[in-house]
């Protein structure tokens, strides 16, 4: 059978893949913990803790997610020399920042190896750092009690997934993120996406690419998950040395603006699903990713092993 029909059968699966996806959003991974099954393949740093290789996943209809060609991150502005000639080693030629103005104010810019430059992206996050922060700043445990108690700072969460669908900058720059690993950046090189923690825009970013590239739904839910696995501790220092500082009485009210939650991710698929029908519809209208476009990303991106009919 021809290439072309063929290219066009695995664009098929991957989209119905993404349609079934939005049925029952992370159904499958409900109440379970994230496993590694290959192991995720993780990129230890000491300014950074959630920086991961996208690849490893075997994709349905046969072939394997290559590794070295995307990398999924939390912010760069820490990284010690070190990590610099880490990231060095992984032969990245572009550095996409989703992160707004404000955060890159507070948290400083990119440390990159020489001759990268980051593209700035930025994606609403519904002010959701600028109301973390406020609350922080606040000092005041009745004025944080009131802004992220009672379920509030869950419900701020499943406020900011919606708008990385229904808002047309945001679907614009991931789309352009999209079309960055379908078509390479430039020469030899790999991609790396990321935004302040790596798990909510980043985090959207990846669910969707995998689901493109055919990984089975509940897999590209539990790389989703596996943020909570890789941020733990980190967060966890977080939250000691607000309450040892005096800066919060209780700061276990920040969890759900830590953690990533199956509910979370649910949100946007709903969007994409009330706002055109399913995710497989949300890439092909809402970023207007063509079918070359997707054929292009699964054959970048997917080491096939079998022969192709």
């Amino acid at each position: 059978m021809p290439r072309t029909v063929s290219r066009r059968a695995l664009v098929g699966a991957a989209l119905t893949t993404l349609t079934a996806a939005a049925v029952a959003p992370g159904a499958a991974a409900a109440g379970r913990r994230p496993y590694q099954d290959p192991p995720i393949r993780h990129i230890p740093l000491q300014g950074a803790v959630n920086v991961r290789d996208v690849g490893g996943y075997q994709a349905l209809g046969g072939g394997r997610v290559r590794h070295g060609l995307v990398y999924r991150a939390d912010a760069l502005s820490k990284l010690t020399d070190a990590d610099v000639t880490t990231l060095a080693g992984l032969g990245l030629r572009r550095v996409v920042d989703y992160r707004v103005p404000v955060e890159v104010q507070y948290d400083g810019a990119d440390r990159l190896p020489a001759g990268l430059t980051p593209d700035s992206r930025p994606v609403s996050d519904n002010g959701l750092y600028a109301q973390m922060m406020a609350a922080i700043s606040s000092k005041d445990p009745v004025r944080q009690e009131e802004m992220l108690g009672g379920g509030r700072a869950a419900a701020f969460m499943r406020s900011v997934y919606p708008r990385f669908v229904s808002d047309a900058d945001n679907r614009a720059r991931f789309a352009a993120t999209l079309r960055d690993a379908a078509y390479g950046t430039g020469g030899r090189g790999a991609l790396l996406y990321h935004c302040t923690s790596g798990k909510d825009r980043t985090g959207w970013t990846t669910y969707v690419l995998l689901l493109l590239l055919g990984v089975p739904e509940r897999t590209a839910v539990d790389d989703y998950l596996a943020s909570n696995t890789f941020r733990a501790a980190y967060d966890a220092r977080v939250r000691d040395g607000l309450k040892q500082s005096g800066m919060m009485l209780d700061p276990d009210l920040l969890i759900p603006l830590q953690e990533v939650r199956t509910e979370y991710l649910s949100a946007a698929v709903d969007q994409a699903r009330a706002d055109y029908g399913s995710l497989g519809r949300y890439v092909s209208q809402g970023l207007g990713l063509d079918l070359d476009t997707v054929a292009a990303l699964r054959h970048r991106m997917l080491d096939r092993r079998e022969h192709e009919d």
